[in-house]
């Protein structure tokens, strides 16, 4: 695997449910075609050329050594550290992605830093032993389809769906805090599915964040896509409360122009929906 040089790693994540980030990998070898928010960013700036280019990752080779140096100057600030925005820390079939991850959640730990996770890989069994990792860290994988045949056409070389429930449930039943990203979920013109079993599916995790499908004109072909996403949220948020479960709900995803005026929706919808729109 190819290795770059960084002058910094931690930064301040701009993002709305993110503290503190790491990004130690340059591309991502999953591939994902909805497209990837990073590597359009990463074209947009240069960084890289092409989707080719992207999914031969490179790796941050003095990522400790820069962790070493930033851990006292930020520790104070930091309420937990998220990995990552623009990789996947547990990449499939990447050992030295994967090595280089567990080492610094490591070394995050050891300072008492919580460490947050988010891939479309196999967690490695070895970060159930509390001795060496933080029992306070959260483990997400990103699940937004049952369906392996759309899963393999939008996340191309990640892992399959039911590996992902499958590593999830392993540090679930372990006593570690797991979580799911429903995002990009996608609209009916993409894929006709039940949201309700996807749900049902990942009841054992703590946390569900969920988003609407970003920078592809294709879900605006659904001539009600907003109505849907609207209807979407409230399922989540109702699901996620009758399971006792933490739940976010993504900003742009529900629009309060598009509430449902129908008798059958009652004020509880809007009441509930309206916490997640502009006025």
């Amino acid at each position: 695997m190819q290795r770059i040089i960084r002058k910094s790693l931690l930064y301040k994540s701009g993002v709305e449910y993110a503290d503190y980030c790491i990004n130690h990998v340059e591309g991502c070898s999953h591939g994902c075609t909805y497209p990837c928010y990073a590597m359009l960013m990463k074209k947009r700036c240069g960084i890289i050329k092409n989707y080719k280019e992207w999914i031969r990752p490179k790796i941050v080779s003095n990522a400790l050594e820069l962790l070493d140096l930033e851990i006292p100057k930020y520790k104070k600030d930091i309420k937990y550290v998220y990995l990552c925005f623009s990789t996947d820390p547990f990449m499939y079939k990447q050992k030295e992605v994967v090595d280089l991850s567990l080492e610094i959640i490591k070394r995050l730990n050891e300072d008492n830093i919580k460490v947050v996770t988010i891939s479309k890989g196999i967690y490695p069994k070895i970060l159930t032993k509390k001795n060496i990792y933080g029992r306070d860290n959260e483990y997400g994988s990103t699940i937004i389809t049952l369906s392996e045949k759309f899963r393999r056409s939008k996340e191309p070389f990640a892992v399959s769906i039911e590996k992902r429930v499958k590593t999830l449930k392993f540090l679930h039943n372990k006593g570690l805090k797991t979580w799911v990203s429903m995002e990009p979920y996608p609209t009916p013109n993409l894929i006709e599915q039940d949201l309700t079993k996807i749900l049902e599916k990942i009841a054992f995790v703590d946390k569900i964040v969920f988003g609407r499908w970003n920078y592809n004109a294709l879900t605006t072909y659904f001539d009600s896509y907003k109505t849907f996403y609207n209807d979407c949220a409230y399922r989540v948020i109702k699901f996620c409360e009758e399971k006792g479960i933490e739940y976010h709900i993504k900003e742009g995803t529900v629009d309060r122009k598009y509430f449902r005026k129908s008798e059958n929706y009652t004020n509880s919808y809007k009441k509930v929906l309206s916490n997640y729109c502009p006025a």
